[in-house]
């Protein structure tokens, strides 16, 4: 009896530490089919078909774990990798855990510290907010260039971060990344952000700073220059001595519907984009966005960015370049893992010598104007 009661015990404390400790494997994959009515290959341009990965949410896998320490601590990690569905291909640069790579401590009282590649607060508490969240538009809804990193163009390397624990409904966040070289300044980045949750009210701001990234540490700093480049998300986001980046969002739940507003101000010193010798490049970006849930299945989404323009120091273009950006989506579920959906982006652009260029489209324009369509399907696990 004896036995069977120390039996039933053993049993019992190895259930609970296999509940308190867990290694998940998770992921996503988005493939469609994508029209653009005008984009320029070469010396030729016109109407392009093609096959797409990743045009709502990036296509990805990954590892999460979370060890019980005791007293409130847990050990964490997250190895996330990006590819390409339609050819299986790394994503971010080729990297083998190019979306994230960290490690940490999470504390039930204080919060979490973190280290390795992650994300900046724009990202974490501004950008789901705007039409640019994850569970709406993303990739195709990012403003001009994803010149504000809603949509996570780069992430930071060699990053230090804290986000404080639920503070009734109020939190926030810092982050230092090293730039890993004798020149301590030199492509090193910082964010700071908070976040306000109350019922269906959510207010959140943030602030990233990139000190010389298109140095020649590019390759070991806080940012990798050829990464955004890569992406094929207009490659100028790094090109400056100084990127800084200031964002706050607001949005409202009310019954089905979500209706929120975004704004960004992004800029570059010393850049070399749009014909600018070692000039200023400055965005002002305005993100109106809704979300209606018609049934438990289907839901429509909506979003229109203006951007504002200003370029100094340039001959080639104009000095105040405007975009004018609508975007509508259809999504319908067939199970909390399974979706398709259909998308249409049309962009405008003003300004001498600009032309239209809507984010994840497979190029530029040959006009001021551009016409994105898609249709694909989700699978998550």
């Amino acid at each position: 009896m004896k036995r069977i009661a120390v039996l039933a015990i053993s049993v019992a404390a190895t259930t609970a530490a296999h509940a308190q400790n867990s290694v998940t494997l998770y992921g996503l994959i988005d493939a469609g089919l994508m029209y653009t009515n005008n984009v320029v290959k070469g010396t030729s341009h016109g109407s392009l078909f093609q096959t797409t990965s990743g045009e709502i949410n990036g296509s990805r896998f990954g590892i999460r774990g979370s060890e019980d320490l005791g007293g409130g601590l847990h050990a964490i990690f997250v190895l996330e990798n990006g590819f390409n569905v339609q050819n299986g291909k790394l994503a971010q640069n080729s990297r083998l855990f190019g979306r994230q790579a960290f490690v940490g401590i999470r504390s039930d009282m204080f919060g979490t510290l973190t280290l390795g590649r992650q994300y900046d607060f724009l990202t974490d508490f501004v950008a789901p907010l705007s039409g640019v969240s994850g569970t709406l538009g993303d990739t195709g809804f990012a403003h001009p260039f994803d010149n504000d990193n809603f949509d996570h163009s780069f992430r930071i390397n060699n990053a230090i971060k804290y986000t404080s624990t639920d503070y009734h409904g109020f939190k926030f966040g810092g982050l230092y990344a090293f730039s890993n070289n004798q020149n301590f300044a030199n492509n090193r980045a910082y964010s700071v952000g908070a976040i306000y949750s109350s019922g269906p009210l959510n207010i959140a701001a943030a602030y990233l700073q990139l000190n010389g990234s298109n140095s020649t540490t590019a390759t070991t700093g806080a940012i990798d220059t050829a990464e955004s480049a890569a992406n094929g998300t207009g490659g100028f986001q790094l090109g400056a001595e100084v990127q800084r980046t200031a964002a706050a969002a607001i949005n409202y739940s009310y019954g089905p519907a979500v209706v929120g507003f975004a704004y960004s101000h992004s800029q570059f010193q010393g850049t070399q984009s749009f014909g600018s010798n070692n000039g200023t490049l400055r965005f002002d970006n305005y993100d109106l966005n809704v979300k209606y849930a018609i049934t438990h299945a289907l839901a429509l989404g909506a979003s229109y960015t203006y951007t504002d323009g200003h370029v100094s120091q340039t001959t080639t273009f104009g000095a105040d370049p405007k975009w004018n950006q609508v975007n509508l989506q259809a999504v319908y579920s067939f199970s909390k893992r399974t979706d398709v959906y259909a998308e249409a982006m049309y962009q405008h652009t003003t300004g001498h010598g600009y032309v239209a260029f809507i984010n994840n489209s497979g190029g530029a324009s040959s006009t001021a104007n551009q016409v994105v369509g898609t249709v694909g399907m989700r699978a998550r696990f």
